[in-house]
């Protein structure tokens, strides 16, 4: 099919239906979901999971290939947050280059920081082969863009730090960037080839049909409402039910809510939204990021490229879209996918949809044992698939053995974040800004 038949095509199907709330990564994914049960009547088991997210069911998965008697329970379906609303990057790292990190918490814990969590692709893309799950993940990469010279800087800089703890990332430049990324408003990116993508819906599916092949218990639709000693055990009611457990973890993270949970002290919420387009015709978009990699890019308003397996371009920032009025939403897109991307011209968008990420001011993830028995974890910062991942085998490990070494950060105490509600509103109030600043070609 040539261009100009791509564009008719495409423009015959603009009388359709408009942007639309609803996640895509829910209503594509391969993997089915799960028909689990509410939890009814008293049970007990060693290890209680509460959060059927990817740190949830990662820890669930673990304990079960490990013969422990483990049971999961969540609040409204598998997945309900941010494990199913992600962009479906498989980076590696944290969002702070490794240097910082080491800054941050010290030579020994930062270096360990950044081994665990620079081979947490390769955990990731262990467990999909291993259990043969339906993704949709790539294994090409990920690509770090920079937006301007500063941003340009800082991808050389980070380049230099991945390289001297040998670590597969290229820079690309010029005329190589441009035909990885597919604009020529890029001219420097840091390709990152531990990375990739997946759907991560599927992926968090993924993760439960495992775990409860073998032998873990995994119950929806059964919020915790309240956790109270019970001799040397704990006991976790539902409203239908309790359940007694030898140890507890919480893997609740940014979607802590309930009052008894103190894993709600050790973050501040922000959100990402994400527009997607409509399938594309590979005559219109072949090239935009033709080898497959999702991007990100070095603002300070951190913003997200990717297309999914059936050809959609899909673009988000930090930011709440909820609520948000859609015509504001497709203006953003718009002005995006118009800066990027001029030659697919006007791009029907699809859908949008909003996740919450925990934000720590130091920009590095919380593990804590909040009282003897009860792990949690808190701060993944946007890093949740690869760090859930990795975070749930090192609490699994840790409950079995006692050692906390495969975790990336020990386990140790922290003191509240202060001013939660404050950070938060001057979080989404300066994303507002710079956005609404971006719809009226105030900001690039």
């Amino acid at each position: 099919m040539s261009i100009a038949a791509a564009r008719e095509r495409r423009d015959d199907r603009r009388g359709g239906d408009p942007l639309r709330e609803g996640c895509l990564w829910h209503s594509t994914s391969p993997e089915p979901p799960l028909a689990l049960d509410s939890l009814r009547g008293e049970h007990a088991t060693d290890v209680l999971v509460i959060g059927g997210g990817i740190t949830g069911l990662s820890t669930a998965l673990h304990l079960a290939e490990a013969g422990v008697d483990v049971t999961l329970i969540e609040a409204g379906d598998i997945p309900s947050g941010g494990s199913g609303r992600n962009v479906g990057l498989v980076n590696a790292g944290l969002w702070i280059p490794p240097d910082d990190i080491r800054e941050i918490l010290g030579d020994a814990v930062g270096e360990r920081a950044n081994r665990v969590l620079g081979g947490a692709p390769a955990e990731v893309f262990a467990l999909i082969e291993r259990y043969a799950i339906d993704c949709q993940a790539t294994r090409t990469g990920t690509l770090h863009l920079a937006h301007n010279g500063k941003g340009e800087r800082e991808l050389a800089r980070r380049a230099e730090q991945f390289r001297r703890r040998g670590a597969p990332v290229e820079l690309l430049e010029a005329e190589a960037c441009r035909q990885a990324v597919g604009t020529r408003q890029i001219r420097r990116a840091l390709l990152d080839r531990r990375a990739g993508t997946l759907n991560p819906c599927a992926y968090t599916r993924g993760l439960a049909r495992a775990a409860r092949a073998l032998g873990a218990r995994l119950y929806t639709h059964s919020a915790a409402t309240g956790v109270a000693a019970a001799g040397d055990d704990w006991r976790v009611t539902c409203d239908r039910g309790s359940i007694k457990a030898r140890r507890l973890v919480l893997a609740t993270n940014a979607y802590t809510e309930d009052h008894w949970n103190r894993v709600k002290d050790h973050f501040f919420p922000g959100h990402f939204f994400q527009v997607a387009s409509r399938p594309l015709a590979e005559a219109l978009a072949g090239d935009i990021l033709p080898g497959g990699q999702g991007a990100w890019d070095t603002r300070l308003v951190l913003s997200s490229l990717r297309r999914d397996a059936e050809g959609r371009l899909i673009l988000g920032s930090l930011g709440r879209g909820e609520g948000r009025p859609l015509a504001y939403l497709r203006c953003w897109a718009d002005r995006i996918q118009r800066h990027y991307f001029p030659q697919l011209g006007r791009v029907d968008w699809e859908c949008t949809w909003t996740g919450r990420i925990a934000f720590t001011p130091d920009h590095t993830l919380r593990l804590f044992e909040l009282t003897p028995g009860v792990l949690g974890v808190s701060g993944y910062n946007g890093r949740g698939v690869t760090t859930g991942t990795v975070v749930g085998k090192g609490f699994a490990n840790y409950l079995i053995s006692g050692d906390d070494g495969a975790l990336p950060l020990p386990i140790r105490g922290h003191r509240p974040i202060r001013a939660k509600a404050l950070r938060s509103a001057g979080y989404e109030g300066g994303f507002t800004l710079y956005h609404t600043g971006q719809c009226l070609r105030l900001v690039n």
